[in-house]
């Protein structure tokens, strides 16, 4: 299709070259999705730093592995009623004292009249039981609910690591049925490429989320795995929404000549940056909140494996949303099937590559393969006529 401009010439529609948008800031181009940034076109150097992301990560969890709570490996748990004058490092000491060794952890549960401090440590016997036992009560003298001191104030409980291993296996399956709901889902609501973009960008999510875990230490508790089914959803949330842009940018790309799949991509990645960034801050927010508020002024440290596996999940899943699936969908798209080709055309079309000469409008066809040849003996067009002027006689 085209249209006639004023000088007569042809332009054509699906070929005119978009109108330059006026100068904005960064902060203005972020915010409407007008940046530009090079999302795509820079895929290379994201592909790098995310296999080095996935390089440290398995690493990590090759030679460090992970530090597995009681619940996962099997140990004892002592819990002793909490007052102001007790700390968490008084009673590591005692237990150090009584037994020539540390605990594994010990952390302040609860607030008010139900906190109490919590030691996790490998199994132990009766004789170590009642050791520690009585070192807890020469030295603190708990008291239980009615406010009498009594040595049965402080408890215990054992867990077995068959416990541990049964958590173990429902949690892996709990995440393969995930994983698999989440494919038939992906490829029903948009398409096959869409779907393993979507599955591969989880799997870099949970590896990289892990990894962390791993080279910080953090302690792997039941809370911690849940806290990880629940950051694979806000992950796959936020691939819908930036998927269902690139299907809405993308959808009949391939019967014009103006862009390519790439482009139309990386315009989509840009329009959802800033949603993308929005969204992962309101839902660090209240996390944090929980790591101040709950942690470390209320004393619930069963909460902080749980925010902890979601703050890093979060932050990892919005950078892989936008900087790692969109990518990979484009990478796929552009090795298998028609994008390919259309790529190419809209790139030799760009550089002029079998591309005709554009013809004024009304100039015919032969006007504009040349001039004609002519005989030798015809004026030339447009030359003024020779020999004499006879004037015409009154």
């Amino acid at each position: 299709m085209t249209n006639a401009n004023p000088t007569g010439e042809s332009v054509a529609l699906d070929t005119a070259e978009p109108v330059s948008a006026p100068h904005h800031t960064f902060l203005e181009r972020l915010y409407t999705g007008t940046g530009g940034f090079p999302i795509i076109s820079r895929r290379k150097f994201f592909y790098t730093l995310a296999a080095i992301f996935l390089l440290v990560s398995l690493l990590s969890i090759a030679v460090r592995g992970f530090t597995l709570g009681i619940d996962f490996t099997g140990g004892s748990r002592i819990q002793i009623p909490a007052t102001d004058e007790i700390t968490t490092q008084q009673v590591e000491d005692v237990y150090a004292e009584a037994l020539g060794h540390g605990p594994v952890s010990v952390q302040r549960v609860g607030s008010g009249a139900g906190a109490t401090i919590q030691v996790r440590s490998e199994a132990l016997d009766v004789a170590q039981i009642e050791q520690v036992q009585t070192a807890l009560f020469d030295r603190f003298q708990p008291k239980d609910a009615s406010g009498e001191v009594t040595r049965n104030a402080i408890s215990f409980a054992e867990i077995s690591e068959t416990w541990g291993g049964q958590i173990t296996q429902k949690a892996l399956i709990a995440l393969a049925v995930f994983v698999l709901l989440t494919m038939i889902y992906i490829a029903i609501r948009f398409e096959r490429d869409m779907s393993v973009a979507a599955i591969v960008s989880l799997f870099f999510n949970l590896i990289v989320t892990a990894g962390i875990y791993s080279l910080v230490g953090f302690e792997v508790t039941p809370a911690a795995v849940i806290g990880l089914l629940t950051i694979l959803g806000f992950v796959l949330y936020d691939n819908v929404v930036v998927f269902d842009k690139v299907e809405e940018n993308t959808r009949g790309v391939l019967h014009l000549k103006k862009r390519t799949y790439a482009e139309q991509a990386n315009l989509a990645a840009n329009q959802t940056l800033m949603r993308s960034i929005s969204t992962t801050v309101i839902g660090i927010l209240p996390i944090i909140g929980m790591l101040v508020i709950a942690v470390w002024l209320l004393g619930v440290g069963t909460l902080k494996d749980l925010a902890l596996v979601q703050l890093v999940g979060m932050i990892v899943g919005a950078y892989s949303s936008i900087f790692f699936a969109v990518p990979v969908l484009v990478s796929i798209k552009e090795r298998w099937g028609p994008v390919a080709a259309h790529t190419k055309k809209v790139l030799d079309k760009r550089a002029g590559i079998g591309v005709a000469p554009r013809v004024p409008v009304g100039a015919s066809a032969g006007a504009a393969r040349g001039p004609r040849p002519t005989d030798s003996g015809a004026p030339r067009p447009g030359s003024r006529p020779s020999g004499k002027r006879h004037k015409r006689r009154h």
